[in-house]
C-alpha cells in the first residue's frame, strides 16, 4: 500500500503550520552565530515525523491546544540537539544530504549547539509548566544515553543476543518515538493509562522503524547510500546477529574476525553482507519488524475509529515500508 506523508498529514495540517512558528520561535538566539545556526538547522528539517506523532497522538486523547505545541517543540528541540551531538560522536560531515554542524563550524561549535537546544527544550517546559512533558522527554533524553553507551559497551565483543540487541534500540531509537507519542497523549489528557498505551505504541514502531534501518544496510531497497555502514561501524544489527546464531563455530568465528579486523575492506564488508544474505536474516528481521508493527496496530485498535487514528496506522505503514 502506497501512502504519501501529505495524506497522513491531513488531520493535523493547520497544527503542523502552526507548529512551525512555535518551533522556530522556540530557536531564537541573540547571539548572531547562534542565530544563523538555528536558520540552517531549520531550513534543512527531515520530515517531521516526530511531531506528526505528537499532533495526532494529542488528537486522538483529546483536543490539541498550547500542551500539544510545547510537547512537539520539546521533541524536535532535543531530537535535533541529540543529532547535532551524534555526528560530533560519529565524526559524521553529512546529514540528510547536507553538510552537518560539525562540518561547517567545527566540533567544539556542535557541541554547544547541541547544549543550546537541549536547555531551550528544557526552559520551554518550565516556563510553560508542563512537568509532566518534561518528565516524559527526560526520562528519553536519559534512555538515549544509556542504548548508546550500552551498545558502545558491547560492540567490542561482537557476540550480543536478541536480548541485549532489543535493550539497546528500545533505549537508543524507540524511546524518543514512544516519549513523542506519550508527551502528545499527556498534552490533551491526564489519563495514565492512556498515556501508558500511548507510549507503548510509540515503542513498538520505534524499534519496527529500528529493524527496518537495519535492512537498509544489507541493500533490500536502492536507498542511494552505500551498503554496509552497519558492518563498517561495528554495530551488531538484527540480521546480522540471526545469521551468526544459525552459523556454525567456523564461520561465526571467521565472520566477527572479518568485522573486528577488516571492516574498513570493501570485499570484507560483500562478504559479511552475502553471509547475512543467505543465511536467512533478511527474512527474519523483517518478520520481527512486522511483529512490532501489528503490536502498534493492536494498540490503536483499543482507541475510537477517528481520522487520528487511520492517520496513526498509515504512519506506522510508511515508517515501515519507507524507502530511505
Amino acid at each position: 500500500m502506497k501512502i504519501s506523508i501529505d495524506t497522513i498529514k491531513r488531520p493535523i495540517e493547520k497544527e503542523l503550520i502552526q507548529f512551525e512558528r512555535h518551533f522556530r520561535e522556540s530557536m531564537r538566539s541573540h547571539v548572531p552565530l547562534l542565530d544563523r545556526i538555528m536558520y540552517y538547522i531549520v531550513r534543512r528539517k527531515g520530515k517531521q515525523v516526530r511531531p506528526m506523532f505528537v499532533f495526532l497522538s494529542a488528537q486522538l486523547c483529546g483536543e490539541v491546544g498550547q500542551a500539544s505545541y510545547v510537547a512537539a517543540s520539546l521533541v524536535e528541540l532535543l531530537h535535533t540537539a541529540t543529532l547535532v551531538h551524534d555526528d560530533v560522536v560519529d565524526e559524521s560531515y553529512e546529514r540528510r544530504g547536507f553538510f552537518s554542524i560539525n562540518a561547517l563550524w567545527k566540533n567544539k561549535v556542535a557541541v554547544l549547539v547541541g547544549d543550546y537546544l537541549l536547555a531551550q527544550g528544557l526552559l520551554l517546559a518550565l516556563k510553560n509548566k508542563e512537568f509532566r512533558l518534561l518528565e516524559i522527554l527526560s526520562e528519553a533524553v536519559k534512555a538515549m544515553s544509556e542504548g548508546e553507551l550500552l551498545q558502545l559497551e558491547k560492540a567490542r565483543r561482537l557476540d550480543i543476543k536478541e536480548e541485549i540487541y532489543y535493550s539497546v534500540i528500545r533505549q537508543k531509537t524507540a524511546s524518543l518515538i514512544a516519549a513523542a507519542c506519550s508527551a502528545g497523549a499527556a498534552s490533551t489528557t491526564r489519563d495514565e493509562a492512556t498515556i501508558e498505551q500511548m507510549r507503548q505504541f510509540g515503542e513498538n514502531i520505534g524499534i519496527a522503524f529500528q529493524i527496518k534501518d537495519d535492512l537498509f544496510d544489507f541493500g533490500t531497497d536502492d536507498v542511494g547510500k552505500p551498503l554496509g555502514i552497519d558492518i563498517q561501524e561495528k554495530k551488531l544489527t538484527l540480521p546480522l546477529i540471526y545469521a551468526l546464531d544459525q552459523a556454525s563455530r567456523s564461520d561465526k568465528n571467521r565472520m566477527i574476525r572479518l568485522i573486528k579486523n577488516h571492516s574498513n575492506r570493501q570485499e570484507s564488508v560483500k562478504e559479511v553482507i552475502d553471509f547475512v544474505q543467505q543465511s536467512g536474516g533478511l527474512e527474519y528481521a523483517s518478520r520481527a519488524m512486522e511483529q512490532y508493527s501489528q503490536k502498534a496496530f493492536d494498540i490503536l485498535d483499543g482507541f475510537p475509529d477517528v481520522p487520528a487514528r487511520k492517520a496513526l496506522k498509515e504512519l506506522v505503514v510508511f515508517v515501515t515500508e519507507r524507502k530511505k
